[in-house]
Parts: C-alpha cells; sequence; structure tokens
C-alpha cells in the first residue's frame, strides 16, 4: 500500500447554499478563503472547483472561474486545479465547456468528467457518450486532463473503453463516488468491485455522498487509495447530522486518521510529476 495519498478537496458543489449551511464557501473570496486555509495546513493535493454567480446559483462561466484560479494561483502555483464540466443543469456543449477554454497562466490543470448519466435525489446529470467524447476531446486538444467520475463499475469500464480509442490518455486519474441513491452504494463490496476493475496507471480516491462519506475515505485509505472530501459531498460532520461541518474540519480529520494509519498526504509539486507525464 502506498504511503502517500490525495486529498482531492471539494469546498462547494452545485447543491449546498447558504440556507443550508453557513458554512459552505458560495462566492470567489468564500472559496479562495477556504482553499487559503487547507494550503496553509498542507491539508490539500488538489482542489476541485464549482463556480457559483452574483446570486449564489451555479455558473459555467469562465470569467467566474478565473477569478476563482487566480486567487488559488497567488497562494500556490503549484496546487493541481480542476473545474468542473457538469451535465447537472447544462446539457449543451457550448456551456459546458466554457471552463475549457480558460488559457495562459489561469488555465485548470484538470477538468471533470462524468463517464455516464445518472439520476440524483431529484436531479438527472445527462452525459451521453457523444457528450462524453466531446469534451474529452476538447479537454486533449486544451492540454487539460480530465478527472474522471465514477459512480458505478459500468463508468470504469466506460473509462477503459475511451482508453482503448485514444480519447483518453493514460495515466487516468479517477473519483469513485459512492452512495448516490441510484449507484454504486457504501459498502465495501461495491467499493472493492470498483477497486478491482480499475487499469493499471491508475490514480485514484474515494468520496461518499451526504453521512458516509467518511466512511468512504477512510476505506479508501485502508486500499491504498485517496480521497475527496469537503462541503460539496456532505454538509454535515457526524452522522447524527447534528452538526455542520467546516471545510477545515473535514480535511483536519482525515490528516488525523491518516497520521495515525502512517500516511502522508501527497503534495501538489510530488503529484504533478506522478499525473502529469
Amino acid at each position: 500500500m502506498k504511503d502517500n495519498f490525495v486529498v482531492n478537496f471539494a469546498p462547494t458543489g452545485m447543491i449546498p447554499t447558504k440556507e443550508m449551511t453557513s458554512h459552505v464557501p458560495i462566492t470567489c473570496e468564500e472559496i479562495i478563503a477556504d482553499v487559503h486555509d487547507a494550503i496553509e495546513e498542507q491539508l490539500v493535493t488538489m482542489v476541485h472547483l464549482h463556480a457559483r454567480d452574483e446570486d449564489g446559483k451555479p455558473t459555467y462561466k469562465k470569467e467566474v472561474y478565473k477569478k476563482i484560479i487566480y486567487g488559488i494561483r497567488q497562494l500556490d502555483e503549484k496546487m493541481i486545479i480542476t473545474v468542473s464540466t457538469s451535465g447537472r443543469i447544462w446539457n449543451d456543449f457550448a456551456s459546458r465547456s466554457e471552463c475549457l477554454e480558460i488559457s495562459g497562466d489561469l488555465k485548470p490543470d484538470m477538468a471533470s468528467l462524468t463517464l455516464s448519466s445518472l439520476n440524483f435525489n431529484k436531479q438527472a446529470s445527462m452525459n451521453s457518450p457523444e457528450m462524453i467524447v466531446d469534451l474529452a476531446l476538447k479537454m486533449k486538444e486544451n492540454g487539460i486532463k480530465p478527472e474522471l467520475e465514477a459512480f458505478d463499475i459500468g463508468m470504469i469500464n466506460y473509462a477503459k473503453y475511451l482508453g482503448t480509442k485514444g480519447i483518453l490518455e493514460y495515466p487516468f486519474y479517477i473519483n469513485l463516488i459512492l452512495g448516490n441513491i441510484s449507484c454504486a452504494q457504501p459498502n465495501m463490496l461495491s467499493l472493492g468491485m470498483m477497486i478491482n476493475d480499475l487499469p493499471e496507471r491508475t490514480f485514484w480516491s474515494v468520496g461518499g455522498v451526504g453521512d458516509c462519506q467518511l466512511q468512504m475515505n477512510v476505506e479508501a485509505l485502508i486500499n491504498g487509495g485517496g480521497v475527496r472530501v469537503g462541503i460539496e459531498d456532505n454538509i454535515f460532520y457526524d452522522k447524527r447530522r447534528k452538526k455542520l461541518a467546516k471545510n477545515i474540519d473535514l480535511l483536519r480529520r482525515i490528516r488525523k486518521i491518516s497520521k495515525a494509519m502512517e500516511k502522508e498526504i501527497w503534495d501538489s509539486s510530488s503529484f504533478r510529476k506522478e499525473i502529469f507525464v
């Protein structure tokens, strides 16, 4: 098992609002501030960003992403930054790919790529084969690496298929996300099957939706993987949902657990050498 592991920090997402929790960072300044705290304490390897507009609603606009990326680059120019191409709200290619047009010093390192359509509790995330391929090819053209997202084992198989076609290039980085109502459930059997099906030359992290986040993070550490953690996936600190979480507390808890397991968080500079080859 590896001694170093990835912490993929997901501070915001598309769902949490200030009405749900005052701790979710919404504005560019709030998101940058949460990332700043995480960088100061050396708690993260990479950051998975979602942008919000002036009303706090999700936005695909590249100008908003550029503000967030600029602020993070000022803190740590080596931080690995991912932007979102989510199909949860928008399903036209122009909107979903706008963030991939950011160039120069503010170009993101990675962009999310969900590997199939799926249902959430109240929404569908539409990801047709054509859309997935088009997004992947635009990432490839612009020198942005896909941050693959798999919610069940079939999505892993599709990633391998795209690899054989040369649409995706190794090494892969993939988030295994368990606990969504219509996808793989948060148990060791489901996670084990997904891990077992991963191709060689793949770096992986595990996230859990809702109160299974901590469980999935710990099982990932036990099995030699990384973690995806943050308010995007879970707004509560405890399983009884009595205490709202702050991002920094979720990150500190992972570090505390990992130290007890004699594992260290992979720093961004070192992980860059592994994933961007």
